[in-house]
């Protein structure tokens, strides 16, 4: 059923069954024709004639339909024929090639070698005297047809082995490109979260906190707490909106260029949060693929954050340096500090610096931490003018 399919689907199996269904037909039609001239007015003739439309039709139901049964029947006419009219041996090679598409080679090499030894015996027998090349003749074209049928075969099922094995490659990589896919993407929301709506809800839990513990003895305090809040509240949402869409930072995107916006970043940090943040520019600004001014600005956003949580820090500082080849972003801050070699995230927290790197790497860049205890912090991205 396999082979059936497989001859199916190729048009090169196709061609050569319709060959070979013609060459036995035509054959037959000369073998008959033979007969008919030499023994017309035998006794035998009716049957010769009865028997060749049997095997013709035979033929044609095997070549539709190779049951064994079908097959049987088919040889065991052509073998009467044979036995009657010698020259019906002339059918041979269409019916071997017949076995050998429908049997495996273990059924099929005896029955080919049985068809072979009748066809000895009928060229004998129509040949006038001996000829010592008759017993070879025959074995040898036989052997010769089944040797290359058997090594096209071969071919054929390697070939679709083949076939079979890349097209499960094909779909094991598309599989496995759909989870990377996956992945990166997860990988992507992740750090967006983290670097936008993670902080901002951070920073509006610290306010509100602040307003609550000042709202019965110092309300002006609490109501610009609450202020501040609403407006991290408003950015937040603007965030969101730009991040569902795949935009830019708002920042960026309010400012035009990363220098302003990294600006802009410091000064809100400062009155939102009462942490003194400086920025400093150093270099003449140069023209940057967008995805690598968000990427500078998220970083610098998720610095921030882990200061403000972390490192208890009285002033920090973000520097934009713009060298020959690179872009850096520094983002110091004079905490507590920690040792980046041992320090493993607990409690939930610490994603910003594994986000800040996937970041980078994405773009071509690399993160380095710079962190003594007691001594503050340096964060220090740099990204290629080239990134794209």
């Amino acid at each position: 059923m396999h082979q059936a399919a497989a001859e199916a689907a190729n048009p090169d199996s196709r061609w050569l069954a319709v060959v070979m269904r013609v060459a036995f037909l035509v054959l037959l039609a000369a073998s008959l024709t033979r007969f008919l001239v030499h023994h017309l007015h035998s006794p035998l003739t009716p049957w010769v004639i009865g028997l060749s439309l049997a095997l013709a039709a035979g033929h044609l139901l095997v070549a539709a339909d190779r049951r064994p049964t079908r097959l049987a029947a088919v040889l065991t006419v052509w073998a009467l024929l044979v036995l009657i009219a010698p020259s019906f041996a002339w059918c041979a090679v269409p019916l071997i090639y017949t076995v050998l598409r429908a049997l495996p080679p273990r059924a099929a090499i005896p029955l080919v070698t049985a068809l072979t030894a009748l066809v000895v015996l009928a060229e004998l027998e129509l040949a006038d005297g001996f000829d010592p090349t008759l017993p070879l003749v025959p074995p040898a074209v036989a052997a010769l047809a089944t040797a290359v049928f058997l090594h096209m075969e071969r071919q054929s099922a390697r070939q679709r082995t083949l076939i079979d094995d890349l097209l499960a490659t094909r779909r094991e990589l598309a599989a496995t490109e759909r989870r990377e896919g996956a992945l990166a993407e997860r990988e992507r929301l992740s750090a967006e979260i983290h670097d936008t709506l993670a902080q901002g809800l951070s920073s509006q839990q610290m306010l509100l906190q602040a307003a609550e513990r000042t709202w019965d003895h110092d309300p002006v305090t609490a109501r610009t707490h609450v202020q501040a809040a609403t407006a991290i509240a408003g950015r937040n949402l603007a965030e969101a909106r730009r991040f569902v869409h795949d935009l830019a930072p708002a920042d960026l995107a309010d400012q035009g260029t990363l220098d302003a916006a990294l600006r802009a970043l410091a000064a809100r940090e400062s009155a939102e949060s009462g942490l003194p943040v400086h920025f400093h520019l150093d270099g003449t600004p140069v023209p940057m693929p967008l995805a690598a001014q968000s990427g500078l600005l998220r970083i610098a956003q998720g610095a921030l954050a882990n200061v403000r949580e972390h490192a208890h820090a009285s002033a920090a500082a973000i520097t934009l340096t713009y060298l020959d080849d690179q872009a850096v972003l520094d983002v110091a801050d004079d905490g507590r500090g920690f040792h980046p070699d041992t320090h493993r995230p607990t409690g939930g927290r610490g994603h910003g610096l594994p986000a800040m790197k996937a970041r980078l790497r994405q773009l071509g860049g690399a993160l380095t931490v710079e962190s003594t205890p007691g001594q503050g912090t340096v964060v220090s991205a740099a990204i290629p003018l080239e990134a794209k």
